[in-house]
């Protein structure tokens, strides 16, 4: 879930125009040499396992024409007339071993007036199976764009933007981070050991203000060019391949932005949900308005849900100034799941995260991503489900056996349970069912999921407040909990910052200090700890902690597919165990203040005994006992493994 700033509605189209002031180009807009205003998806592909595609086509009076195709292997099954005159839907099928090549869709009129459309078959640039998704073995970096690094600052203010504000002193105002500023800083990501980047969406929000999250998309296909071009785009895909790194997009199935170009002339009556009431009071259309919600995920399982509660969720819009999509418009739905398989396409991705993943039409979402998986078999996606119940979160992972027979073919939700576990059981004072125990029993509730590795485990996020501020500023707390979660059966994110304790303190779940910018990313900077200039050496502590473990995790099997030992907490002190082969790591979490001694006969059915171990820390060997004496609080990481 995001934070906005609600703004009345004013209808104003988005156009290119050829001044000298910096403007979306031509080159940047996704769409063909055409005369027509917009035809969605802009291009396609030859030999999918789907044969159908469901052509857009926005154009004036284009609801009075008659398109035809003449191209070999193409044809036109039918085409759909919208409330809008303004629209028509084409449903093309392509012949299996279809040419790639372009060709024209003509649209004729019954008074014999032409327009010509000259659209493109593309070759895919590798098989379906050969898109692998992210996995156990991976480790993610979300970034926040606009807060990351800045590499291109004449892209930072569009003049033809509803939003031109650049001021990095308010949380809430754009500060020109981009794609190039990611580009660049690669090499340090890939450096620190993780293997995927996650970039929070940079699509275009062309939005009055808050535009710099990404969340509020008004046009699915074009790349907010405040974060850059088209081009950039794939080479942050393009480079992040040739590291052996994979990109994941950000995707918002849910709503669009109110200034989305489709909102000022709605295809059907129910495009969006709560379309009416929108329309009946479109001229004070603002934060008081009746968006319809309740926002009660609940819904979605709850056996006693009423009606009225579920469509609160499912059709309320998130807030006034986000649209809620109608999924279970026919036309809405094609639109959706083909943009998705577009940029997969397009970008080669490497898996999609889908924002706000109980609020859409569920059944929807689980036809959306069947689609997706049916499609590319070996793909991932990751779906946000806010909810600190692993019930709720087990509903929606695939295979779970719900009792209303409900599939979601959603292969990894988002591991909110095991989030507060964690912050919860490092804060917390050890007694018997607090501390320690919070983490414990968080882990033992890994029987209600499916597959527990292929859940997203996260400390902080984009959303949350930091894991640094969470903890109380205690940097031997964060190391707890930061190897705690990389050791679990889970797909670990971790977001920008946290390797340097990065902190929203100063007023705790601000969105503004929670995206705050990274030091060294931005001109001026006199921090930069992207080379390790101006950190504290708390900081360089944190960062040397995070690539140590996260470049040990990268080649471990035993932390990516081993099985998982742990035993009850004891004495202040929790011990687990990541066992593949030969390989045993163990991870030790020790709240102690004063230097304790534990028996490690305890642990005798590891076989462990007389082996020598070395910690990934401080590399020192270490010979397994009968006892351990543990000086420091903290967090202790030990492998057999050579």
């Amino acid at each position: 879930m995001k934070n906005f700033i609600i703004i009345p509605f004013v209808i104003l189209f988005l156009a290119c125009n050829s001044s000298t002031e910096k403007k979306i180009s031509k080159e940047q807009m996704p769409v063909s040499n055409t005369m027509l205003e917009r035809v969605e998806p802009p291009n396609w592909w030859v030999n999918f396992k789907d044969s159908s595609l469901q052509l857009l086509v926005k154009e004036n009076n284009i609801g009075d024409f008659t398109p035809s195709i003449s191209y070999a292997g193409v044809t036109i099954d039918k085409f759909h007339k919208a409330r809008s005159e303004n629209y028509l839907f084409i449903d093309i099928l392509i012949e299996k071993n279809t040419n790639p090549g372009k060709f024209d869709i003509v649209f004729t009129s019954e008074k014999g007036l032409k327009k010509t459309h000259t659209y493109e078959l593309k070759s895919r640039v590798k098989s379906a199976e050969d898109y692998v998704g992210f996995n156990s073995s991976d480790a993610i970096y979300l970034i926040t764009p606009d807060r990351f690094a800045n590499a291109d600052e004449s892209t930072d203010v569009i003049k033809n933007l509803k939003d031109t504000s650049l001021d990095r002193t308010d949380g809430y105002k754009r500060h020109g981070g981009d794609l190039k500023g990611i580009i660049n800083h690669i090499d340090y990501i890939s450096n620190l050991g993780f293997t995927t980047v996650w970039p929070t969406p940079v699509l275009l929000n062309d939005m009055a203000r808050g535009s710099y999250h990404g969340y509020a998309i008004t046009d699915y296909y074009t790349v907010d060019p405040r974060f850059g071009t088209m081009a950039d785009y794939k080479k942050l895909a393009d480079d992040l391949r040739e590291k052996g790194m994979k990109l994941i997009m950000d995707q918002v199935a849910n709503h669009c932005g109110l200034e989305h170009w489709w909102m000022k002339d709605i295809p059907f009556d129910d495009w969006v949900n709560n379309q009416k009431n929108y329309e009946d009071n479109i001229d004070n259309w603002g934060w008081e308005s009746n968006i319809g919600s309740n926002h009660r995920r609940t819904t979605n399982q709850d056996f006693y849900a009423s009606e009225s509660d579920k469509k609160g969720n499912n059709e309320g819009w998130f807030v006034a100034d986000m649209p809620d999509l109608n999924q279970r418009n026919p036309f809405m739905a094609k639109y959706i799941i083909q943009n998705s398989i577009w940029w997969i396409e397009t970008l080669g991705l490497g898996g999609i995260r889908q924002d706000t993943y109980p609020y859409p039409d569920k059944d929807f979402m689980s036809d959306w991503a069947g689609a997706i998986m049916a499609e590319y078999p070996n793909f991932s996606i990751v779906g946000e489900e806010w909810s600190y119940n692993p019930l709720l979160v087990g509903y929606w992972q695939k295979g779970a056996n719900n009792k209303d027979g409900y599939e979601s073919n959603l292969k990894s939700p988002m591991d909110f349970p095991m989030q507060k576990a964690i912050i919860d059981g490092i804060n917390e004072e050890e007694s018997w069912d607090k501390g320690l125990v919070k983490l414990y029993e968080g882990l033992a509730n890994d029987f209600h999921y499916t597959t527990p590795k292929d859940i997203m485990v996260f400390l902080d996020n984009h959303d949350k407040s930091r894991l640094y501020t969470e903890v109380k500023e205690d940097a031997a707390k964060a190391k707890m909990a930061f190897s705690y979660m990389l050791l679990l059966p889970r797909i670990p994110q971790v977001y920008y910052g946290t390797e340097i304790l990065m902190d929203d303190s100063a007023n705790p779940g601000d969105h503004g200090l929670i995206r705050t910018d990274f030091p060294g990313g931005f001109k001026g900077d006199k921090i930069n700890a992207f080379t390790g200039t101006g950190l504290s050496e708390k900081q360089k502590d944190m960062q040397s902690f995070v690539s140590k473990l996260l470049n040990y995790r990268k080649n471990s099997k035993a932390i990516h597919d081993g099985k998982t030992i742990h035993f009850a907490p004891f004495m202040g002190t929790y011990f687990l165990f990541r066992i593949l082969n030969d390989e045993i790591v163990v991870h030790i979490i020790n709240k102690n203040d004063k230097p304790i001694t534990i028996d490690l006969k305890r642990y005798a059915e590891i076989g462990l005994e007389g082996k020598t171990l070395k910690n990934l820390i401080s590399g020192h060997d270490y010979i397994w006992g009968d006892s351990m004496e543990l000086k420091n609080k903290g967090s202790i990481i030990l492998t057999t493994k050579k």
